[in-house]
């Protein structure tokens, strides 16, 4: 990679660092992003009966708005991944997190199925294209900016709080819907219940929309300002000379998206499905799952900083391959103590793979073109793997009546992407 990719300059040639405030802020806020995300799966079979009517397919209409609206993702993250490129990191984090807050506080305010019928549901779902559209620039331009900030032998660990704060805000999101659906009855649960961890978020993004303001602009793009390198076509520049690149960061964020999506946010929904435990116990389970994984992933990434990032990959990449089926196999049919160790097991292998994936995709890239290099491989890889992978999951089940097809999905990716792994160039410093 590009050895200028970080450290800024103040146009004389020195280094002008981020301050430790603007760092903390950009890490943070992935907080915001993902509650407000990861809400939507959380509180899926609630939003089946609020939005859809509650018949035998709300559960996979609901499921199928998450899947189609996630392809929005990739179109964001090329949308304001140009922003980022071309005009600062800065200001795209502002504009993505200003179009979040509306869409979360829209959602709030919905009226439901029993009141305007089918469209109920058309709203939710537009709703939900439009936080897609702006949650594929919110965590690649945190990354890069995160990234770009850091001392070179801590970027693995300080990169890799944006993957923690995003687990912090998932567990947030799980956490308060699990209070939520415990502490009513469906009757007032379903009239207006569900939009407090909406109203919630909407706040949070505010807040955050606030603090972003007295950021300071990242270093790699001071730099790239100074130095006359802003690339005019940036997602031109990143796909005519680092294809490879982009390919490699596919593969990385294929198994990170399905290993969070389907082996974190789509568990409770999976124990309900198959009749392991009701609603209340299966949001309060995936609650211990989310500390868990806030717990292991800067571990992670602060290993990769010590032993680098493609021996981390290998080793979850095989873990990946190894217990998922397992995992699940325990979590439908074992008792509540084997359950919780499955989807703590799964929580903390998808938490690992996030966090070492975040730093490594980004470190393949150079500073010119980043984020647009990121949208075309990472965002794309999770648009598929992530978005459409619940309802796959979902649906296998149903025809097969095989509980254990998530982690075999799992699996299956793992295996094809290893290889991979194992030719990866290492990207940490000193490491290669």
């Amino acid at each position: 990679m590009d050895g200028r990719a970080i450290g800024g300059s103040d146009g004389g040639g020195v280094t002008r660092p981020v301050s430790n405030r603007s760092m903390a802020i950009a890490g943070l806020s992935t907080i915001v992003e993902w509650y407000d995300f990861t809400l939507y799966l959380y509180l899926t079979t609630v939003l089946s009966r609020v939005f859809f009517g509650g018949g035998a397919g709300s559960l996979v209409e609901t499921l199928a708005g998450f899947a189609l609206a996630y392809l929005m993702r990739p179109l964001g993250a090329l949308v304001f991944g140009h922003v980022g490129d071309r005009f600062g990191r800065r200001r795209m984090m502002l504009l993505s997190m200003a179009l979040m807050a509306l869409a979360m506080l829209a959602t709030a305010l919905l009226p439901t199925y029993a009141r305007i019928g089918p469209m109920a549901g058309w709203l939710l779902f537009l709703l939900r294209c439009l936080t897609a559209f702006a949650v594929g620039g919110e965590y690649t331009g945190v990354v890069a900016y995160l990234l770009e900030g850091a001392p070179e032998r801590r970027r693995g660990l300080i990169t890799s709080s944006a993957s923690a704060a995003s687990e912090v805000g998932g567990l947030l999101a799980v956490g308060l819907s699990a209070v939520v659906v415990a502490s009513m009855d469906q009757a007032a649960l379903d009239g207006w219940g569900w939009r407090i961890p909406f109203l919630v978020g909407a706040a949070m993004a505010v807040a955050i929309l606030v603090a972003r303001s007295t950021m300071e602009e990242s270093p790699e793009f001071e730099r790239q300002r100074a130095h006359g390198t802003v690339p005019a076509r940036p997602l031109h520049h990143a796909r005519t000379r680092h294809r490879g690149a982009i390919a490699r960061g596919f593969a990385i964020s294929a198994l990170g998206s399905i290993t969070y999506y389907v082996g974190i946010t789509y568990v409770p929904t999976f124990l309900h499905a198959v009749g392991a435990m009701d609603e209340a116990r299966a949001l309060g389970l995936s609650t211990v799952a989310a500390v868990a994984v806030i717990a292991v992933t800067p571990l992670v990434g602060a290993l990769s900083d010590r032993l680098g990032r493609r021996p981390i990959l290998i080793a979850v990449g095989l873990g990946g391959a190894v217990l998922p089926m397992t995992l699940f196999w325990l979590m439908a049919e074992g008792s509540l103590w084997q359950a919780l160790a499955g989807a703590v097991l799964l929580a903390c292998l998808g938490g690992a793979v996030s966090a070492v994936g975040a730093v490594a995709t980004a470190e393949l890239l150079p500073g010119e073109g980043r984020l647009s290099g990121l949208a075309l491989g990472a965002t794309t890889a999770t648009a598929i793997f992530g978005g459409l992978t619940p309802l796959v999951a979902h649906l296998l089940i149903d025809a097969t009546g095989w509980a254990i097809v998530p982690g075999a999905m799992i699996a299956l990716v793992a295996i094809v992407i290893l290889p991979l792994f194992w030719r990866l160039p290492e990207t940490a410093p000193g490491r290669g």
